[in-house]
């Protein structure tokens, strides 16, 4: 039995997949480029804590790690674009193929500041895309019992802004018990469980770095770009 055409769907515009194009393509001289970010400005925070920690674990198993600071960062609108917080937190985001947000819980959600480093990071920049195909893992820690929620919302964030957030993350309940005077995490099932999460992503990282490009080129933007190049065209005449 034949299959009917679709309708509305310009077929020289559909991707027929191509294997070779899976093959990945760019310079892998590097080692996979991770950024993480994390959600508190406190002297003794545990959710930098635990952000140093998973950068540790990521730089054992061969990862180029970078950790923002969000100090002195504004807030999304409040200056330019030039400013070199935001410059700086751009950068890093082009700079990295994978990334590792991690916020406290405030009030049931992530906190004011790992919202505004995710809102100062925008889905296109130009011709580019600064989030697009990135590799995410998301953790929270939390001052009582263990939740989901701010994982949850990263999930959501990490989805609108076009990332493959990894299905592994971690919730650290009452991080205070969690970590030393030093900083350290201490010897636990929730140590064992960043460790997993840093793992997938890194592997998850290989795994799809240099492909990315196949992986994001969509039908409708194929179809934007093409009813452009035709408007360019009809001007021309």
């Amino acid at each position: 039995m034949s299959i009917p055409s679709l309708p509305n769907i310009k077929a020289e515009l559909l991707d027929t997949p191509d294997l070779a194009r899976l093959e990945p393509v760019g310079d892998f001289s590097h080692p996979p480029r991770i950024l993480l970010l994390y959600g508190s400005l406190r002297e003794r925070s545990f959710s930098r804590f635990l952000t140093e920690e998973a950068a540790r674990i990521l730089a054992h198993f061969g990862a180029e790690v970078r950790i923002f600071d969000p100090t002195e960062l504004p807030m999304a609108g409040s200056v330019p674009e030039t400013h070199p917080k935001v410059v700086e937190l751009r950068a890093l985001s082009l700079w990295s193929e994978g990334q590792v947000w991690c916020s406290p819980e405030r009030h049931g959600a992530v906190t004011a500041v790992m919202k505004n480093q995710i809102d100062w990071i925008p889905l296109e920049q130009g011709a580019v895309r600064p989030s697009q195909g990135r590799t995410l893992a998301v953790m929270q820690v939390c001052g009582g019992s263990q939740s989901f929620n701010v994982v949850n919302t990263l999930r959501l964030l990490g989805r609108w802004m076009r990332m493959f957030t990894i299905p592994n993350q971690s919730s650290v309940p009452m991080a205070y018990k969690e970590f030393d005077e030093a900083g350290r995490m201490r010897p636990s099932a929730y140590y064992e469980r960043v460790v997993d999460v840093m793992e997938e992503l890194f592997k998850m990282t290989l795994l799809l770095r240099g492909r990315t490009d196949y992986l994001t080129d969509r039908y409708s933007e194929r179809n934007e770009r093409a009813a452009k190049a035709i408007d360019r065209q009809l001007q021309k005449i």
